[in-house]
């Protein structure tokens, strides 16, 4: 009998220290820090043209598009061409009707001057002729500044830019004071951000914000805003604030690129956990710090976020190991061990 017995006393004592062992959670902690921290407000936008350095290229007179040189993006320099323009027959027409205007007006003149000598004619005769003389070189002298002397134009760059809009195409008639396209130096660029309208109370001229490309993070630069818009832009139903791009930065954006600002506001001395650390339930904010190896939930009102740190304010203190991993597996008064 006893030898019989032998086997179940010893599973007995082998198996009891294996239901004596408390369940534990496996965790990550980190302190809570207390540091200066500064409110962002966050706000996408583009990189666009400064509009004091975007150039209107009007066509002075009605004609044909026969060339178009240029495309929508392109960068140009000064003096390349744009585009070659054929002048309207009616427009030449006007053109040879002034100078026509202006050799009848001549030759009035002459013969009331040699009726004058002859007491044919009077001086008020003489210098109403005069007058219609002067007004007729004016006209024709206006006709010729509009390129109505030339039968083909050709445009050229002002200045150094990108094309940004580009209204006319090859074959195109158009009429006189057409906006043929827009240019834009590369010298000033800005940052077009857009805000909520119940966030622009706390943006001020002259804040500072940071601005990173959404597509290449490793492009960042610092400004400080330059205007705030007083009214709601119909298609995004945001608010427009600008700011300048530094010029020794510019080389590294491209125009027309999407762009992440983050505009800092408030500062203030506040504690903050990393923000893994902070949980919700049914709209309340809470975390989970370590008390004498067992989880204690700590409820906090959250503030701050710069998408690693978050404010807190509750029941806690600089130094307290607050759970960052494994928070989710925890209740009050679980047992938690750490990561090694």
């Amino acid at each position: 009998m006893r030898l019989a017995m032998l086997p179940l006393t010893f599973f007995l004592v082998s198996m009891s220290p294996v239901y004596a062992q408390t369940p534990s959670v496996l965790i990550r902690t980190a302190p809570v820090i207390e540091k200066d921290v500064t409110e962002t407000l966050t706000a996408f936008g583009v990189l666009a043209p400064d509009p004091d350095q975007v150039l209107s290229l009007s066509l002075p007179h009605a004609g044909l598009i026969n060339r178009v040189w240029v495309r929508l993006g392109q960068r140009i320099k000064s003096g390349d061409r744009l585009l070659e323009v054929i002048t309207a027959p009616h427009a030449r027409m006007q053109y040879f009707q002034a100078q026509s205007a202006v050799d009848y007006a001549r030759r009035v003149v002459d013969r009331k001057q040699r009726l004058l000598g002859e007491q044919l004619a009077t001086q008020a005769q003489v210098d109403s002729a005069k007058k219609a003389l002067n007004d007729a070189h004016v006209t024709l002298e206006a006709l010729r500044r509009r390129g109505l002397d030339i039968a083909e134009v050709t445009l050229r760059a002002p200045a150094d830019g990108i094309v940004t809009r580009l209204d006319v195409s090859q074959g195109q008639r158009v009429q006189a004071n057409t906006t043929a396209m827009l240019m834009a130096t590369e010298k000033r660029l800005i940052a077009r951000l857009g805000v909520e309208p119940e966030n622009l109370s706390a943006v001020r001229i002259g804040t500072a914000v940071s601005i990173t490309s959404v597509f290449d993070p490793e492009v960042k630069l610092e400004s400080t805003i330059r205007e705030v818009h007083a009214m709601i832009d119909p298609t995004t139903h945001l608010v427009e604030v600008l700011a300048p791009i530094p010029q020794a930065e510019i080389g590294h954006l491209v125009l027309g690129s999407r762009i992440l600002g983050r505009i800092h506001l408030a500062s203030r001395h506040a504690l903050v956990v990393p923000r893994s650390a902070v949980l919700w339930d049914s709209g309340q904010a809470y975390v989970y710090i370590v008390d004498a190896g067992k989880a204690r939930r700590i409820l906090v009102r959250s503030g701050m976020d710069d998408g690693e740190l978050i404010e807190v304010t509750g029941n806690l203190k600089a130094g307290d190991a607050v759970v960052i991993s494994g928070n989710y597996e925890l209740n009050e008064g679980v047992a938690v061990r750490e990561t090694p």
